[in-house]
């Protein structure tokens, strides 16, 4: 399975140019089976609720990112995913990560350990439930950015093959990104594959190194800190099942239950 990360510099609060952008990018790659756009591709961080609810309620944009995500999957035959602010059936906010099939169907994750150093816990609303998709063949849980620190709501309990994980991380704390993508794929003995943005927001500078890490910690592919770049790497299923049965580190794991 062929995945392309898009490492997008995201527009400020700019959805129609963001979507022309990662066009642009997925036309560099055809025939990618999944194609991963960053945390909150369609208007960079929002964590200010005003901002997010205006946006969300104006008629012209509500759902336009989503939308356009569909149509992209359905055109290209590929699985499209990131993470929108979207607002809920309640009128509440999540950072919502949506993984889209080309036959326009769709699961979705949203986002659990919100960035209160960021003000995202005042924003949205926290997530209670995992999301593992399966896609030809492959099983994928879905993460965003800071939920990437917390071990324990990502463990693989044999669920899932590839941890896909999308975000906006700052290039100021690029050396923890690099190692907890490494670390994750080793403790779950699966893929990780971590799309991170580039370019500055109102906040911070994003240094991208978008990777994708196999179940040992080897470097798959790496965007490095290349702006509106496409990061290719393939995913193979056959020699990850070899390496569980060969050294079956998950039939060892311990046991337990997640209060949500």
């Amino acid at each position: 399975m062929r995945i392309a990360l898009l490492q997008t510099s995201i527009e400020w609060m700019n959805a129609r140019a963001n979507m022309k952008a990662a066009a642009k990018l997925m036309d560099k790659v055809s025939g990618a089976d999944v194609y991963v756009l960053p945390e909150m591709w369609s208007t960079g961080f929002v964590t200010d609720s005003g901002d997010a609810s205006r946006m969300l309620h104006d008629s012209s944009e509500k759902d336009v990112a989503l939308n356009w995500m569909i149509e992209q999957a359905q055109e290209r035959n590929a699985a499209i995913c990131g993470s929108l602010a979207f607002e809920r059936e309640d009128g509440l906010l999540a950072n919502r990560h949506f993984f889209v099939k080309p036959d326009g169907q769709y699961a979705y994750y949203d986002k659990r350990h919100l960035f209160r150093m960021g003000n995202e816990d005042k924003a949205y609303v926290r997530g209670t439930k995992r999301c593992v998709v399966e896609f030809r063949g492959v099983r994928f849980m879905l993460t965003t950015c800071y939920d990437l620190r917390f071990p324990v709501w990502q463990r693989n309990r044999d669920d899932y093959d590839v941890l896909l994980c999308v975000a906006n991380w700052p290039e100021s704390r690029q050396q923890v990104w690099n190692t907890l993508l490494r670390a994750r794929a080793i403790e779950n003995q699966c893929y990780v594959v971590g799309c991170n943005r580039t370019g500055d927001d109102t906040a911070c500078h994003y240094g991208g190194g978008s990777l994708i890490v196999d179940a040992k910690g080897k470097v798959v592919a790496d965007g490095h800190s290349e702006c509106n770049a496409v990061v290719v790497g393939d995913i193979n299923l056959e020699e990850l099942n070899h390496f569980r049965r060969k050294f079956p580190v998950l039939e060892d794991r311990d046991e337990f239950e997640i209060e949500t």
